[in-house]
């Protein structure tokens, strides 16, 4: 299937979105506005690009447009685990790495969501340090701290997770 490319800015910045009629590949933040493909752009790619808009507006909790991140098995766990923490909602790299069945894989936990190719709707910004802290995004602790303050989840010591 043919993919296709667009950008769109954010308060962020600008976002790049790969995708083609079946399923988001990537969306990430990118330093410009790149140029499009020529043609009609694939329904999911169409599709992500309003919902971001609705999100970025406060008006989107949930994304709704399937997902198909290339990576390992391992890696595909972990973002499929993501994909679970509702939005305002944080967790911890030790819990991930619990729920995945073993403590021993918090770091691996960590690398994979460092890895994650579809910024924000796989909502790795949610993952913080077990102290509380903001650490581990790709794309900038400032932008992981918008995103959580976007979505009121900004941590704290009474803040329950499901991956309790």
């Amino acid at each position: 299937m043919n993919a296709g490319i667009t950008y769109m800015d954010s308060p962020l910045g600008p976002i790049k979105i790969i995708g083609d009629a079946t399923a988001i590949k990537m969306v990430s933040f990118v330093d410009q506005i790149g140029e499009e493909g020529a043609g009609i752009l694939p329904i999911q790619v169409r599709k992500c690009k309003k919902q971001l808009v609705e999100y970025f507006a406060g008006k989107r909790k949930e994304f709704t447009v399937p997902v198909d991140p290339e990576g390992t098995d391992f890696q595909k766990e972990v973002w499929s685990e993501l994909l679970k923490l509702p939005f305002g909602i944080t967790s911890t790299y030790a819990k991930q790495a619990v729920k995945l069945g073993d403590i021993k894989k918090i770091r691996a936990a960590g690398t994979a969501n460092g890895k994650n190719p579809i910024a924000i709707i796989i909502p790795c910004h949610r993952v913080i340090g077990t102290d509380g802290s903001l650490t581990g995004y790709a794309s900038g602790l400032d932008k992981k701290e918008w995103l959580l303050r976007l979505e009121n989840s900004l941590p704290n010591m009474n803040q329950t997770s499901m991956f309790e």
